[in-house]
């Protein structure tokens, strides 16, 4: 899902950046106020896995990859898409700068898509969910739908760009994300089921 330079328009760079420096200026406002030295290991270790499953990258046809996201792990386990704005944000800035993996001039279109959409997505899909068909189910559509959801933002922006067709982009990028998300689920459920176990007292519904 990363995009690389080239992919989207200068004038829409410009705005994602300013829509992603936006949101990052509200997560930092959040942390500030929301976490301290408990949660602050558990923050940085889920940033770390997520890089590292980022990591594994699948080809997408014109030019993008898809892969696992995270950001609905995150927002969930923490209660809040600012959380995932934080930690997917670190982790993209990291990748572009030292990895090349995503461009720098379109770093504000992969935080918005990876890190805004991803874990607003799977926030409020987890909150929306879990009290109709309980913890569990909620959190597996919800990391689901945020994977699923993110790569169709990145596959329209491309689109609006020119750098190809809008429904090839969402052919593809939504086809292998729907894959995708599906294992990411999979993976959300048995982390987060494994931290209620070990240690219930992380998670933002057991505090």
């Amino acid at each position: 899902m990363h995009i690389p330079d080239g992919f989207i328009s200068i004038p829409l760079c410009v705005i994602l950046y300013v829509i992603a420096i936006i949101a990052l200026y509200f997560s930092t406002r959040w942390s500030r106020e929301n976490l301290d030295e408990k949660y602050i290991p558990l923050l940085a270790v889920l940033a770390a896995g997520i890089f590292a499953i980022q990591s594994f990258n699948l080809p997408v046809p014109f030019g993008s990859s898809g892969h696992l996201l995270g950001a609905a792990l995150v927002a969930i386990i923490f209660c809040s898409p600012y959380a995932a704005i934080i930690v997917l944000s670190v982790v993209l800035i990291l990748q572009a700068l030292f990895f090349g993996d995503g461009g720098i001039t379109a770093l504000g279109a992969n935080i918005v898509n990876m890190a805004i959409v991803g874990g607003f997505v799977g926030y409020y899909g987890f909150t929306g969910l879990k009290d109709k068909i309980g913890l569990y189910p909620s959190i597996f559509i919800a990391a689901w739908a945020g994977c699923f959801i993110a790569a169709l933002v990145a596959a329209v922006e491309m689109a609006l760009s020119g750098t190809f067709p809008l429904d090839l982009g969402l052919f593809y990028m939504g086809g292998y994300h729907a894959m995708i998300g599906f294992i990411e689920a999979i993976i959300t459920v048995i982390i987060i089921k494994g931290i209620d176990s070990v240690r219930p007292d992380l998670l933002s519904w057991n505090r």
